[in-house]
């Protein structure tokens, strides 16, 4: 307690003002809110610097692991890069595409050049393989297709067109069709009448002396002969049969059929197959090409050389071919294994001159699909268990 003397207040003693309870709360209050305040704000420092601190250690981390990320990406990326260098630069480049295409088109050219000759069995081979090449170029040329430009295909394409057309004019020029004529015709109405020695079988030598014609010997009408054109056209419903020694290793053509079972024994040099609705067609070993067009419902088997359809539906081919088969403007066509088989085929198999141990049946180019590497959706393999195995019924 603070004493003042007073000089005004004869010598009395003043004492200063008496503090109120009240008021001594509202200052221990006041100071120890101050106290709390002061404890809360370090406690909220505190905890912001650690928080801080946390996050940081966190952001760190993830920043790091994005880094890593980002870093295993990229060497990714690079690898693969390199990968596709080294595997994909010879089949994704177009000079290297144009120079392969030109190489292999000339190689091509310069064997059909060579397929003449009398040797019918060389000039079969060198066809064969002529057509075998062509077909692995339209497989470059499909394969490449993603990285071509739209020029460079349609160039390529009628390249390919124009060899095609002169691998067709080699094989017509060095195994040429017989031609047609008709049949001289047998007078069966009338007896023989006997005719003076001069007649029937002796000519005048133009020196007065006759000499004999040797027995079997051709009249000149008769030499002249030809054979028929071998097959059957317009016919609907029937079962229809031809056999070796009616081929006779000529040309086949079949048109117009509807409905029909064909049974062609023997070794057709080509067969032609036009118009067909709803018909079995069989046939044996077809030393060069077999053509389908315009075919439909139907199924079909044989062995070939080459095979080439089109304007084709919803057909069953079993086959047997040693070049790549060849579909246009085809849909619904289904493949499988050549399996029919007859007493003789043997021996037919040996006068084609195709190769039994060769099969590329499952080998189809379409010349409407070009995409690559995706599957061409107008052809089909038959599944093992709905494949045809008795042809008897």
């Amino acid at each position: 307690m603070i004493i003042k003397a007073s000089a005004a207040v004869g010598g009395g003693v003043e004492r200063s003002p008496r503090v109120s309870l009240t008021q001594k709360k509202k200052k221990r209050s006041c100071h120890f809110r101050k106290q709390s305040h002061f404890s809360n704000m370090e406690t909220a420092t505190e905890a912001s610097q650690e928080n801080k601190f946390a996050t940081d250690s966190d952001g760190a981390k993830i920043q790091e692991r994005i880094q890593k990320r980002n870093q295993e990406r990229i060497d990714g990326v690079e690898r693969r890069k390199e990968e596709k260098e080294t595997r994909s630069v010879p089949e994704e480049n177009t000079e290297y595409f144009s120079r392969t295409f030109q190489a292999e088109l000339a190689c091509i050219e310069e064997l059909l050049s060579h397929c003449s000759g009398e040797d019918r069995a060389e000039v079969v081979r060198k066809l064969e393989e002529t057509t075998t090449k062509t077909a692995q170029l339209q497989k470059f040329v499909n394969d490449s297709v993603m990285f071509l430009t739209q020029y460079e295909l349609r160039r390529s394409q009628a390249a390919l067109q124009k060899l095609q057309s002169s691998i067709t004019e080699a094989r017509d020029k060095a195994m040429p069709k017989k031609k047609f004529a008709f049949r001289a015709r047998t007078q069966d109405t009338a007896p023989p009448v006997a005719a003076p020695p001069a007649q029937s079988g002796e000519v005048d030598g133009g020196g007065g002396a006759s000499e004999k014609s040797p027995p079997g010997a051709a009249t000149p009408a008769q030499s002249e002969e030809a054979p028929e054109q071998c097959g059957f056209s317009n016919r609907e419903g029937e079962l229809l049969t031809k056999t070796a020694e009616e081929i006779r290793q000529g040309d086949v053509l079949l048109s117009h059929l509807s409905n029909c079972r064909v049974r062609l024994f023997g070794s057709p040099s080509t067969l032609h197959l036009k118009h067909i609705d709803s018909c079995e067609i069989l046939c044996g070993p077809v030393s060069t090409s077999v053509f389908v067009d315009h075919c439909k419902n139907s199924t079909l088997a044989f062995p070939c050389q080459q095979l080439r359809t089109h304007h084709t539906t919803d057909t069953q081919v079993y086959l047997h071919v040693t070049c790549r088969a060849i579909i246009e403007d085809c849909q619904g066509v289904s493949l499988a294994p050549f399996s029919w088989s007859y007493p003789t085929m043997d021996a037919d198999y040996a006068v084609s001159g195709l190769d039994r141990d060769r099969n590329n049946w499952s080998q189809v180019d379409d010349f409407n699909w070009l995409a690559f590497r995706t599957p061409s959706p107008n052809w089909s393999v038959i599944p093992e268990a709905d494949r045809k195995t008795s042809w008897d019924d």
